[in-house]
């Protein structure tokens, strides 16, 4: 699996997270286990552990904090990703 599609899905739900609820979006991601954020300004960050499992946290945890609405977002902000993943890689929690 390559991790660098995984950092790109968390980076994009983050921003996408970040256009509504602001530089709060970041702060949430950062208490996400398994998420290291380097520079948020540039969306730098890596992901160390279950890749699946890790994205699934952070969209769990803005799911939790801001409704169902932020599970949409989280989904459509990625589906351009998504298309290349084969289905089994792709998390529970942007499944379709």
């Amino acid at each position: 699996m390559d991790m660098d599609i995984f950092s790109r899905i968390a980076s994009r739900i983050i921003k996408e997270q970040e256009l509504i609820i602001g530089p709060l979006a970041w702060g949430e991601a950062k208490k996400v286990s398994g998420i290291k954020v380097m520079d948020p300004k540039a969306g730098e960050l890596t992901i160390e552990g279950d890749a699946k499992q890790i994205i699934d946290g952070l969209v769990a945890r803005y799911d939790r904090l801001f409704g169902r609405a932020s599970h949409e977002v989280s989904r459509e902000a990625v589906a351009g990703l998504l298309a290349d993943l084969p289905s089994a890689d792709v998390p529970m929690s942007l499944r379709s």
